[in-house]
């Protein structure tokens, strides 16, 4: 049986194939999948803000911002035998989930989320190879570390839909 290992708001987790790796109810936050196919180790990060400037009273877990997430997650996978330069990295979500009468909120969460988990990873020098983005519906993800394949679950005008980003 195939280990199934959860991912929750501001956390991550590193494993080996077979198995997989998931993250519930994507909204504005971004599932950082980064997965090496010689070794079949994968990680994902589940960040909820895109800074540890925002941080509130000095108490910092750095997998809840992009900017201290994204290379906490890339130092544990080469530390585990993956090399940066196999890493190829696929994220979901950025949602725009409070938006009222259309227009975007003025904190722009999911957008500002999106960038700098973008930003982070051009900084290491890290190929974004898919996405799935945007829009304003919550996302699930799953990691499958055989193949490094991201599925991605959807719920719109009460049609789940489901997509591949291989």
């Amino acid at each position: 049986m195939q280990e199934i290992v959860q991912v929750t708001m501001a956390e991550f987790k590193i494993m080996k194939a077979p198995g997989q790796i998931v993250t519930l109810g994507l909204g504005s936050c971004i599932g950082v999948c980064a997965y090496d196919s010689i070794v079949k180790l994968g990680g994902m990060l589940h960040i909820m803000l895109p800074n540890d400037a925002m941080a509130i009273g000095g108490v910092v877990n750095p997998a809840k911002f992009a900017n201290t997430g994204v290379p906490l997650l890339i130092k544990e996978l080469e530390a585990q035998g993956a090399s940066r330069f196999r890493i190829e990295i696929k994220i979901v979500g950025g949602a725009h989930m409070f938006s009222a009468n259309g227009q975007e909120s003025v904190f722009n969460i999911g957008t500002r989320n999106l960038e700098a988990v973008e930003e982070a990873c051009n900084f290491l020098g890290l190929k974004i190879v898919a996405k799935s983005v945007g829009g304003n519906n919550g996302r699930s993800v799953s990691l499958d570390l055989e193949t490094g394949n991201v599925y991605v679950k959807t719920l719109e005008s009460g049609i789940m839909n489901y997509v591949l980003l291989a």
